[in-house]
């Protein structure tokens, strides 16, 4: 079969590897679509080689057919068309004995801590296995993975129908979590930087404001009467997006923090203080955030073919990664190893 391995920075190889059965409990996937995500584009840049540890195959975003079941496998059939949920918790841990498992204090992260799904056939533990609802494509289906993302962001925000969001960032996973939002009935500002993307955001149905033309602050309280926004989702992970997060917020209103900072970004205390205010952090999903997420790619609401904006075969990885983020309204590269299957 073949698999792409990272080597090193910027550079990946594709080579032709025997492909091996699924151990006692695994199942093995056949990938159809792999996208690239934030995490693999670091990895792509040097930046995780400590914990990689290349040469390896790297992605996580999937969707593939069921090919082989490793022994004890039950509930899942050869031809069943899946997605994988990629964390693997130890189940020790007192996160995992509190029920949070997705944020295991020994949490491996498939495609990161693992072998991953750039790679022909892929073998998974059963328990991250999830059926694909019928109908929905295998490139949608490699989708939802960053879609659960949006979904745990939302429902960790506790924000309703009715309720003004802001979301500052309007990358993939912020187009998602406004997309997500406003699937619920909340009213959406995405803020960016990025015309572009501003563009993009709108023809996507979605309100957008360049904040780097708008005074931001005051367009937030001109649309809430002054109040200000129920929830700010910090998507962005700049220390402008940090900065200005406190100041778009109600009284006791809420500040999810999406982004992985990879600085400590200066923080106004003294908001959170003087307006009662609640931030919460929102890491990977759940397992209900996942199903939320193969419901909503299923009911085909949202338009989310439409953050799928680049696909590449498997051969021209290296080139695929090199170009992702490039183009400010390049949303979503999938690589395609597979297809449609």
């Amino acid at each position: 079969m073949k698999a792409a391995f990272y080597q090193s920075k910027g550079t990946f190889t594709v080579e032709n590897i025997p492909a091996a059965p699924p151990a006692k409990g695994e199942v093995q996937v056949r990938i159809g679509y792999c996208g690239i995500c934030g995490t693999d584009l670091h990895v792509f840049h040097g930046d995780m080689d400590a914990r990689v540890k290349p040469p390896s195959i790297i992605g996580h975003e999937c969707s593939g057919v069921v090919t082989a079941l490793g022994e004890g496998v039950q509930g899942f059939q050869i031809g069943d068309r899946v997605a994988v949920r990629p964390l693997w918790p130890d189940d020790t841990c007192p996160a995992c004995l509190d029920g949070l498992s997705h944020i295991c204090y020994n949490l491996k992260f498939m495609g990161v801590d693992t072998p991953g799904a750039f790679q022909e056939y892929w073998n998974v533990p059963d328990f991250t296995v999830h059926y694909l609802p019928k109908g929905l494509s295998m490139k949608l289906g490699a989708v939802v993975e960053p879609l659960a993302v949006a979904c745990h962001d939302v429902r960790r925000s506790g924000v309703k129908a009715g309720d003004t969001a802001v979301i500052i960032g309007g990358g993939p996973i912020g187009m998602l979590v406004a997309m997500v939002a406003k699937e619920k009935g909340v009213n959406v500002v995405i803020s960016e930087i990025s015309q572009p993307r501003v563009e993009f955001a709108k023809s996507m149905g979605i309100e957008a404001v360049n904040s780097g033309e708008v005074d931001l602050v005051a367009c937030i309280e001109e649309k809430t009467g002054g109040k200000g926004a129920d929830v700010v989702f910090e998507v962005s992970g700049s220390t402008p997006g940090a900065e200005m997060m406190t100041k778009l917020v109600k009284a006791r209103g809420t500040i999810v923090v999406v982004a992985i900072f990879a600085h400590k970004p200066p923080v106004d205390l003294h908001r959170f203080f003087w307006r009662e205010l609640t931030m919460l952090g929102a890491r990977v999903y759940e397992r209900q955030d996942f199903d939320e997420a193969l419901d909503i790619a299923a009911k085909g609401t949202m338009p989310l073919d439409r953050i799928v904006t680049k696909v590449a075969p498997l051969d021209e990885i290296e080139s695929a990664f090199a170009g992702t983020g490039t183009n400010p309204v390049d949303m979503k590269t999938l690589i395609e190893v597979g297809g449609e299957l």
